[in-house]
């Protein structure tokens, strides 16, 4: 598999409806293009969770269920501000 194959998804609370949503972020293409998951309820995805999400959306992990978590901050850079937490992964679209 190249790079080029290789994809990130990624997950966090959407700001308009606070619940969870995985999306795979599609270079060049518009963002509301992206396919995307929201998630029921508003606790953390578990990973089997996340890992059918993928499968619906046709994509798979390619080194495993192995999420980077980060912190955003949201408005700029104030550290007094909230956080957004943001996981990301690696996947790859499934043949069809």
């Amino acid at each position: 598999m190249s790079a080029a194959d290789a994809f990130i998804a990624q997950m966090s609370i959407g700001r308009s409806t606070g619940r969870w949503r995985l999306y795979v972020v599609i270079l060049g293409g518009l963002v509301s293009q992206w396919p995307e998951y929201v998630f029921d309820g508003d606790a953390v995805p578990s990973v089997q969770d996340r890992s059918r999400a993928l499968d619906a959306l046709g994509y798979a992990f390619t080194d495993g269920p192995v999420w980077d978590w980060t912190e955003d901050h949201a408005p700029g850079d104030d550290p007094a501000g909230p956080v957004r937490l943001i996981a990301s992964t690696r996947v790859r679209e499934v043949a069809s």
